[in-house]
């Protein structure tokens, strides 16, 4: 050899050759053909020209593993195998993986390295392909300050030594092309750090992971499901969700329900559902209770239980605690054809340290910031990542753009969003770094979801963006180009704060905080807003929502009912977490299925049943949802009897004569002939009440029609008398026959 080949073999072996293809391989060298392989668990290799079938005996020219060919006599590169014999005498023939062009482009590099290659999981990662007509497994992996990576799995008995890859560049992208590799082979990258240290990570990229407590990725190929979904994605692309119902079931896969689990070592005798159980079983239970969206606590690969899903190592990775990738996909296809969206809770604010993820992945700060003021989040013991740097911004980017090209979801929710917003999120002074102007506002985290959200809807125009921002941030659901984040919803966070402080009260002091009824309408048309009974408020010692309520057993199925119909008589989409809608007693444990025996029992069947009607009839109501998102949808009747705890309002449908009327009473008074202004001179009719005996109530209903008199009240041209239930939630329709000849104009409404 050659001394500059001496010099690269030797780099090669110390681990910090970043192009070992210059060295390995065929080459053309001074008008003779050389063949290099590194191998040390080669006994002998031969070459063997695929065309002619000639063989020739390469000699191993270093006892660390190097062989090498010389064929004086050819100068054209030519097609080969290498026979490889190893040490215990087996035999096996494969394609040399340093005899293959790069299967990533230039200008895929290009467009990464500027932060705008939208599909970078179709070139980084593994991908299994036909590369120069040869199947194998295509690997590329970001780690610009390693020395070297490889890629090590089952099939190189986990040595680094045999599969390096090769840096393209200065793009600090590591390339390989190893032919043979098939469905289910496990890999990891060996990453040789600036120090000197070895890391064994799993791919970024990777489509499939092992179940935990195994970290390996797996060898997988997304394109091998047939889509049945088409008329739901049609429609999808034709029709905004803004003016739709929208009612989510917020739901944890792993403890929805569960099944005895036979397996010795089960922590607690039973086991999840699997994506394809779930689709049988949970997607009929959703259809049938009337949601029209599920949302699923995070599902992308996760190493502990008890992160609930929220400290990602695999964010291309379906999990496999529950089935594959195909499963999943079943799953979402089975949700479409039965009428449900699927929403992905998605967490781009912070990752967590364990070895095998994104932390310190070359050695350096990759993904996260250097400075432990902005790169950690002190409290959840996790990272944060470098919203400055574009390649960090690709990976989340191309990612979000992912799960709704490869798996059809139909929004994403996306996780904390407050604690990107502000540098001093959870920190205290001296623990936070202000931005360059002296503040504390995280601007690259605010350019980043700009562009996300911009991105997002380049490609796919009606699905839901949906921000869990906790703060008052302006313009989180306005355009981007209005100046806004660009988010198509918000969890309403304060309202549900201020209501469950509310609802918790012991009835008769409720007359005292009234204000955290009515605030919300100070503020419910800033944003386009989600109201959230969420996962968050049934842990930690917070109680369910059924053991929130104040009183007797019979009190707290009253006041719960009666709190639901205020949720759904709100303005904004709905959102309810798993187990609330029959009234679970205890709070939410994410190692065990819910308590689903309580269904034997009458009054959580009531609940049910009350939670199912409601769900219905918020579907069929168009005043309940058409204008959600505008003041004109919304009439305040009186919401200052704060004596009797009661409070009344009017919610139209872009149509105003689609219009209902909400009576509330949160106290166990009955009433039994309580006036309210009434908006238009005509009859009404009482369509639900909570307090129906078939809902566990006392049957104080307002039976046969309501005739107004001629009693101007609360501002209105007339008013009629009703009976209003304990604790209860009254809805009234108004016979609009009269206007159905007119305009549609709400002109006459206090004319007539």
């Amino acid at each position: 050899m050659g001394s500059s080949i001496n010099y690269r073999f030797e780099a090669l072996l110390r681990g910090t050759e970043k192009n070992p293809h210059a060295v390995l391989g065929m080459h053309d060298e001074n008008g003779r053909i050389v063949v290099r392989v590194f191998n040390p668990h080669s006994r002998s290799i031969a070459v063997k020209d695929i065309e002619s079938s000639a063989i020739y005996q390469m000699e191993q020219i270093d006892s660390a593993g190097l062989f090498e060919l010389v064929i004086p006599d050819r100068d054209k590169i030519f097609r080969y195998e290498l026979v490889h014999t190893t040490y215990d005498g087996t035999v096996y023939t494969m394609r040399d993986p340093y005899s293959f062009w790069p299967t990533i482009s230039d200008y895929d590099l290009y467009l990464f390295n500027q932060g705008n290659h939208h599909r970078i999981y179709e070139k980084l990662g593994c991908h299994l392909c036909e590369h120069e007509g040869v199947r194998g497994a295509a690997f590329g992996v970001w780690a610009p300050m390693a020395q070297r990576v490889s890629v090590v799995g089952s099939f190189n008995q986990w040595d680094g030594r045999v599969h390096q890859m090769r840096m393209i560049g200065s793009s600090g992208v590591w390339e390989i092309f190893i032919p043979g590799l098939t469905r289910g082979d496990i890999y990891k990258y060996e990453i040789k750090t600036p120090s000197g240290e070895l890391y064994i990570k799993a791919d970024p990229y990777a489509f499939f992971a092992e179940k935990p407590p195994q970290t390996a990725s797996v060898v997988y190929d997304l394109d091998n499901y047939e889509w049945t979904d088409d008329e739901w994605m049609k429609k999808r692309a034709e029709e905004s969700v803004f003016d739709k119902p929208v009612n989510i079931y917020e739901v944890h896969l792993g403890s929805w329900r569960q099944e005895p689990d036979d397996d010795p070592d089960s922590e607690t005798g039973f086991r999840p559902y699997s994506y394809r159980k779930l689709a049988e079983e949970l997607v009929p239970y959703a259809k049938e209770m009337g949601y029209t969206h599920l949302e699923l606590l995070p599902v992308m690969e996760h190493p502990y239980d008890g992160s609930w899903g929220y400290q990602v190592t695999g964010y291309y990775a379906p999990t496999s605690r529950y089935g594959t990738p195909e499963d999943f996909k079943y799953f979402i296809d089975t949700c479409h054809n039965n009428g449900i969206g699927v929403i992905l809770d998605w967490v781009p604010a912070h990752f967590p340290k364990d070895g095998h993820g994104l932390a310190r992945f070359d050695g350096s700060a990759l993904y996260e910031y250097e400075d432990r003021r902005k790169g950690e989040h002190i409290g959840w013991g996790t990272h944060v990542f470098n919203f400055g740097r574009n390649e960090v911004k690709n990976f989340l980017i191309s990612n979000a753009v992912y799960w709704f090209d490869k798996f059809h979801v139909d929004g994403l929710r996306v996780d904390a969003v407050a604690s990107m917003l502000y540098l001093d999120y959870c920190r205290e002074s001296g623990e936070w770094v202000p931005n360059q102007y002296g503040g504390r506002e995280n601007l690259e985290a605010v350019e980043f979801l700009k562009h996300l959200n911009c991105v997002v809807y380049q490609y796919f125009p009606n699905v839901m963006m949906i921000a869990e921002e906790s703060t008052a941030w302006p313009m989180v659901t306005k355009p981007v180009h209005d100046g806004g984040l660009g988010f198509s919803h918000k969890w309403n966070m304060g309202w549900m704060n201020d209501f469950l402080k509310f609802v918790s009260l012991d009835p008769i002091y409720r007359k005292y905080h009234m204000n955290l009824l009515t605030f919300s309408f100070m503020y419910a048309w800033s944003e386009n807003f989600i109201l959230v009974l969420s996962h968050d408020e049934v842990v930690h010692g917070k109680c369910s929502m059924l053991s929130k309520m104040p009183g007797d057993y019979w009190q707290k199925f009253a006041g719960l009912r009666c709190a639901y119909g205020y949720f759904f008589a709100h303005p904004g989409k709905k959102l309810l977490f798993m187990g609330g809608e029959f009234g679970q007693f205890i709070e939410w444990r994410y190692k065990e299925g819910l308590d689903w025996h309580l269904l034997g029992y009458p009054m959580h069947e009531k609940m049910s049943l009350y939670v199912k009607d409601l769900n219905h009839l918020y579907k069929t109501e168009k005043a309940m949802y058409e204008m959600d998102c505008s003041t004109e949808g919304f009439e305040l009747i009186d919401c200052n009897d704060v004596d009797n705890s009661i409070i009344s309002f009017i919610r139209k449908g872009k149509d105003w004569r689609d219009m209902l009327i909400f009576v509330f009473n949160f106290t166990p008074q009955v009433h039994e002939n309580y006036r309210i202004g009434a908006p238009l001179k005509t009859t009404y009719t009482e369509i639900f009440n909570s307090d129906a005996e078939k809902y566990g109530g006392s049957n104080v209903i307002n039976v046969g029609p309501i005739t107004y008199e001629d009693i101007p009240m609360h501002q209105k041209p007339c008013s009629i008398t009703l009976r209003i239930p304990p604790l209860g939630a009254v809805i009234l329709r108004p016979d609009t026959t009269p206007w159905k000849q007119g305009d549609g104009s709400s002109a006459s409404l206090r004319d007539e």
